[in-house]
């Protein structure tokens, strides 16, 4: 059963996920589509940038309820100074720095007329290098779960932080082309996360039957099907929506608009599964 301040937690960890793989996605998404239109890109940067702003918050408060957590004392527990500190020095308060430092960056590179590739591309590699340091990813074998991880956060944010800019593609006539291209980015994304997803859960589990017999299985399970729901979704947006707005646009896009709002939804039920599993079970081979 779950209490509020384990919900609380729960919430701020999916919340967490969503603004780092936006944050991080954005620029992604620009250097893969540098000639779309300036309204399409628009919108990429805008959302980096407010996810950019969100997250040391949101990093911020996660580290208070993890305070309360370990003292038990409420919203007392979040202002203790001695629990806070105690945070701040365990994998949380390290993942917090680099999430602040990488989000700094990119906003610095979204200002900057200098240098902004560069400092974007590093405050992109030190946010996704945060999650090798915290939860699961620190168990073993540690060498194969870190790379796993940098890789499964970098697949998952261009997917991730394409859908807004893809939906104002569905509006513009010219958007079939950028909309196509994805599609084609896509075929290689599906594939590196699938395999990456199931290395990742192979080394959590040990063993197949494990799937079904224990509480991470289970939910690794559900996360799963929602993985494989997405996926189907894509492939119906590449293979019969996208090509139908060259002969229909207006019809196809409407369709394809409430596609992406689905895969949206569906990314929002994972990113919540994956901070239950990463919150209120453990894994079989760290047990």
């Amino acid at each position: 059963m779950l209490d509020g301040i384990i919900a609380t937690a729960i919430a701020l960890k999916a919340g967490n996920y969503a603004a780092s793989l936006l944050c991080l996605g954005g620029p992604l998404f620009l250097a893969a589509f540098p000639d779309a239109d300036s309204k399409i890109k628009k919108v990429a940067k805008d959302v980096a940038i407010l996810c950019a702003v969100a997250l040391p918050v949101l990093v911020a408060l996660r580290i208070g309820v993890r305070s309360a957590r370990i003292s038990g004392g409420g919203l007392e527990g979040m202002l203790d100074p001695i629990m806070l500190q105690i945070v701040w020095e365990s994998p949380l308060g390290s993942f917090a720095r680099l999430q602040v430092i990488g989000c700094a960056l990119i906003l610095a590179a979204s200002a900057a007329r200098h240098l902004s590739l560069l400092v974007g591309v590093i405050g992109i590699t030190i946010i996704a290098t945060s999650f090798a340091t915290i939860g699961h990813s620190l168990g073993e074998p540690r060498y194969l779960l870190a790379p796993l991880i940098f890789v499964h956060i970098l697949a998952g944010a261009f997917w991730v932080a394409s859908l807004a800019p893809l939906y104002r593609a569905s509006r513009e006539a010219d958007g079939v082309v950028i909309l196509h291209r994805f599609g084609v980015l896509a075929g290689l994304t599906v594939p590196i996360l699938a395999i990456v997803g199931l290395a990742f859960a192979w080394c959590m589990l040990g063993s197949l039957p494990l799937l079904f017999t224990t509480d991470y299985g289970v939910t690794l399970l559900i996360k799963l099907v929602l993985v494989a729901g997405l996926l189907s979704l894509a492939a119906l947006n590449k293979f019969r929506l996208v090509p139908s707005m060259i002969h229909s646009a207006q019809a196809a896009g409407k369709k394809l608009r409430r596609s992406i709002a689905f895969e949206a939804l569906a990314i929002g039920a994972i990113l919540i599964v994956t901070a239950v599993l990463t919150s209120v079970t453990t894994p079989p081979v760290n047990m």
